[in-house]
Parts: structure tokens; C-alpha cells; sequence
């Protein structure tokens, strides 16, 4: 594939091509341009003339453009699934399922836009401002370049995308090179769809050269990263610059309590969907498992059970459950990670063994909250290490003993302990009685500390994604 800028299709200034890789067969499926310095900066010249006339659009017209793309989506769902499958190593089936969430994406920031209501400041309001009204208005930023990460490439664009150009921006999109095939065909359908030249760009290449660009740039407006803390203290840092607006959902060590009353067949049935989903590559998975000491043996016999069920296999296959990682590199990084836990003294209770890019679901038992991995060691794979604690005090004590806080989880019966436990954990969402992999497309999604700055989802992203005017009618009253 190529990028495209300003309408067309092109390959990067020096021809330099990056091969995509399906990380299950290692075979290439395609490759994308290796971007310069100088295509980012042509991208965003182009962007930035081209936003000047979509501002104008009505954004009604803006709307029926972004749903005629929705419907070439639901078109070519099942290509396009096929491809995030192959380039991504993620089952088919939550391929899909991904997929399908581009309609309730669109159509949600589309109509929220269009009851975005401004705020009117009556008269009277303050002494000498008797004859004066003032209202609000939402305008666009400018140029958004939207910094996607490979593990929900397609939900991301979702949030990211739609929202900055139902608000009158103008879009530069960098995918991953690890599987940016199906972001460039999103963009290509968008440009199918009616979207002027240069308002949506797609460009490909190396994050160290294209991303650092991007936050570089002074016509760059807002930068909309989802990535690792590393990343996103580069961006800001480069974009503090230029006092560019920064979105950024970093990284997370989101902690599983589980009290001794809790509901555990509840809890291990969270497993699976809370920390295995995408093999363990979410942001917000669970991946400190905090079990009260009284039932922290039947808790593991009963998630070893269920996960032994599970099928791990090629992602293409519509049986297989737990597909491989994003490529062997990340699989070799989880391995170490589980090795240097058991050199400290854990040990392997299921799992813990690595077949090119797969990585077996693998539970450890005996980690203490002094370890590595209970604290800022983010495993992004399908483990589970298991720490005990006495007290729910003690729990929240270790929980909150993390750079990270981007969500957490507790089971309980107790609501009273529920809701203690909610409100002390340091995080931007707090999950009962469910794993802390939880993002609705409405809910302001965000972490606090070093898991991220913002909040991104349909309830706030418009706001994050325009800028506040004040229009004054002085003395317009008698």
C-alpha cells in the first residue's frame, strides 16, 4: 500500500518501503511506504490548506460523508477483518467484531456533535454586564495527527478520527508499521466516501523518524497518541514546544482484586475477557491479580480449569480463542518478563512457554508484592501473576503502589467495600465486580499519573478535539 496525501497515492520521498509481517506465518502480506521527515511535512502543508475549506462545510454534509463511509465499511467488513486478522494475530472473530464497532464509533460522535450545544452567559450575571450577552461556540483546532498503536488499530481510528473531522479538522493518521494496512484502507474508504484532498492523510514509516515529526511540526494542532508512557513523554515533551494540545493514553498495571466473599467462578470467567482478549495486548487488561490469601488456591485451580479449555491457535481459524502476539519480538519480551518473575521467586502454575510469536495464557503463583511485575512491570501478553494479600487495605496498599493508573478492578460482595475500594484506587476507572477491561464508546477514558493526560471517548472527545470561543454582544440590551 501506499500513503495517501492530499488525495493521491504515493510512495515515501527516498522509496524506502517497510514489509508487513503476519506474525503468525512470519509470511510479508504487503509493504508500506518508510516515511521522511519531508513527507510529514508536505502531509501536514496539505492538511493544513485543505482544513481551511472543510471548516466550512456544513455539519450536517460533514456527517452524511462520515456515514457513507460507515456504510462502505459494513460493505468491505469482511476483508477488512480478514486483513487486521492477518496483520494483527488476532482471532478472527474478535477481527469482526472490531470491524463492526466503526458504525457505532461514527454514528456516536456524528450525533453528538450535532447536540454540542454552546453555553449562554445571561445578562445581568455580574456588576457592568447588565446589557451584555455573551455565548460560546465550538471551533476547529486545525491539523489532528492521530498516533494509533497496533493492538486496537481499528477501535482507536474510531475514537480518534471521526471525532476530529465531524469537528471540522483536518486528520493526518500514523499507523503502526506492525499492521498499518487496514488504517490505510479506512483512509482510502473515507476518501471514496467524499472527504476532500488533504483532509484525511494516511502516512506510514517508523515512529522515531514520522511520529517525532508530527510533534515537531508548529502546524500541527493536537497530537492524539495511544502508545506506551515512553512515547507519549516524547511527544509532549516536543509538542510543549510548539504549544500543541496533547491527547495521550499511555500505558497501564491495572490491579484484579478479588476479596476473600467474592464471587470467584465471576472473577476467573473475568479472566478470559479481562486479561486473554487480543492475548493480553489491552491497555486496561488486568495484569495484577490481588486475591485474598483464604481463597487464593481455589481461585487458581478454578482459572487454570477454564483456561485450559481455551484454544490457542492460527487467528484465521474460527475456533482458535488465543491467537499469537503482534510479532516474535513482543513474545520474547513476555518471556523474559516471566522468567525474571520466577528467577525472584515465583512459579509457573500453567503456561509460561513461547512458539515464535505465541505465547502460551500462563498463570504465576507466588508473587510477592515487592516483585517487578506488582509495580511497573507491564507484561503486555497473556499472563497472570497472583499476589495474595490479608486485608483490603492491604490490597488497595499495593494496588496503588504503581506509576500506572489507568484502571482497576474489584470483586466483592459487599458493596460498602466496593465502593471504599472504587474511590481509594488511584485511576482514571474503577471497575466492580468486572475486570478493569472495560471501555464503553460514551465514557471519558483516561489515566492518571504516568498511564496518560485526557479523556477520549464519545462523552468528551469533542471537546478535546475543538477549541472554546466566546462571542460578546456588548450593550446589545436596552
Amino acid at each position: 500500500m501506499k500513503n495517501l496525501i492530499g488525495g493521491r497515492k504515493i510512495d515515501a520521498s527516498r522509496g524506502e518501503n517497510v514489509e508487513v509481517i503476519n506474525p503468525a506465518t512470519g509470511e510479508v502480506i504487503d509493504t508500506v511506504p518508510n516515511s521522511t521527515i519531508e513527507d510529514i511535512s508536505m502531509a501536514v502543508t496539505i492538511a493544513k490548506e485543505a482544513q481551511k475549506d472543510w471548516k466550512k462545510v456544513p455539519m450536517y454534509k460533514r456527517g452524511e460523508i462520515l456515514y457513507k463511509f460507515v456504510d462502505l465499511v459494513e460493505e468491505n467488513k469482511e476483508e477488512l477483518a480478514t486483513l487486521l486478522c492477518n496483520e494483527t494475530g488476532k482471532p478472527i472473530k474478535e477481527a469482526r467484531a472490531e470491524i463492526s464497532n466503526i458504525k457505532l464509533f461514527v454514528h456516536g460522535y456524528v450525533e453528538k456533535a450535532k447536540h454540542e450545544y454552546g453555553n449562554v452567559i445571561p445578562a445581568g450575571t455580574e456588576p457592568g454586564q447588565e446589557k451584555t450577552i455573551q455565548y460560546t461556540v465550538q471551533e476547529p483546532l486545525g491539523v489532528v495527527a492521530c498516533i494509533i498503536p497496533f493492538n486496537f488499530p481499528s477501535d482507536l481510528f474510531g475514537q480518534k478520527v471521526p471525532s476530529a473531522l465531524i469537528m471540522g479538522n483536518s486528520v493526518i493518521v500514523k499507523p503502526s508499521t506492525c499492521n498499518p494496512l487496514t488504517l490505510h484502507r479506512y483512509c482510502e474508504l473515507l476518501d471514496e466516501a467524499g472527504i476532500p484532498a488533504g483532509v484525511i492523510n494516511c502516512v506510514s514509516g517508523r515512529g522515531s523518524v514520522t511520529g517525532t515529526a508530527l510533534a515537531e511540526n508548529k502546524d500541527v494542532s493536537l497530537i492524539s497518541v495511544t502508545g506506551s508512557t515512553e512515547v507519549g513523554k516524547e511527544v509532549m515533551e516536543k509538542a510543549s514546544k510548539n504549544l500543541a494540545h496533547v491527547m495521550l493514553e499511555l500505558g497501564g498495571n491495572d490491579a484484579f482484586i478479588v476479596d476473600k466473599d467474592a464471587d470467584i467462578d465471576l472473577a476467573t470467567n473475568e479472566i478470559i475477557w479481562g486479561r486473554l482478549y487480543n492475548t493480553g495486548q489491552v491497555c486496561c487488561a488486568s495484569k495484577r491479580f490481588l486475591i485474598h490469601k483464604d481463597i487464593k488456591d481455589e481461585f487458581i485451580n478454578r482459572a487454570i480449569g477454564k483456561i485450559s479449555k481455551l484454544k490457542v491457535g492460527y487467528p484465521e481459524r474460527e475456533d482458535t480463542d488465543i491467537g499469537c502476539l503482534i510479532s516474535e519480538d513482543a513474545a520474547k519480551k513476555v518471556e523474559e518478563q516471566v522468567r525474571e518473575t520466577v528467577k525472584a521467586g515465583a512459579r509457573i502454575a500453567i503456561g509460561g512457554r513461547r512458539k515464535g510469536a505465541f505465547f502460551e495464557p500462563t498463570i504465576i503463583d507466588y508473587v510477592t508484592k515487592d516483585m517487578d511485575v506488582m509495580k511497573d512491570m507491564e507484561i503486555f501478553g497473556p499472563v497472570i501473576p497472583v499476589c495474595t494479600f490479608e486485608n483490603i487495605d492491604e490490597a488497595i496498599e499495593i494496588a496503588n503502589n504503581s506509576n500506572y493508573g489507568l484502571c482497576g478492578a474489584i470483586f466483592t460482595r459487599d458493596m460498602k467495600n466496593a465502593l471504599k475500594v472504587a474511590n481509594s484506587l488511584e485511576v482514571g476507572g474503577a471497575v466492580i465486580n468486572g475486570a478493569s477491561f472495560y471501555r464503553s464508546a460514551e465514557m471519558p477514558f483516561g489515566g492518571w499519573k504516568y498511564s496518560g493526560i485526557g479523556n477520549e471517548g464519545i462523552s468528551t472527545t469533542l471537546k478535546e478535539m475543538s477549541r472554546t470561543k466566546t462571542i460578546v454582544l456588548k450593550n446589545i440590551l436596552d
